[in-house]
């Protein structure tokens, strides 16, 4: 029964806490746009994008200028 003391006290904190943290999250805007990540997944890239350097162009044997 003296458990309660301990454990009441600790889920208001708890609970004060987690509604802090959901008021937080609402003014600095963490749920502004739910479906934009979701969507980014599926208008990606298809192709990737190559970086080509000096020593790529240096080291292809079918480039003719090279030769």
């Amino acid at each position: 029964m003296n458990i309660l003391f301990l454990l009441i006290p600790l889920s208001l904190v708890l609970l004060s806490l987690a509604i802090w943290a959901f008021f937080w999250a609402v003014k600095n805007n963490q749920f502004e746009d739910l479906e934009g990540p979701a969507y980014s997944i599926l208008f990606d890239d298809d192709e990737p994008k190559h970086n080509e350097t000096k020593a790529d162009k240096s080291c292809d044997p079918s480039d003719p200028s090279k030769q």
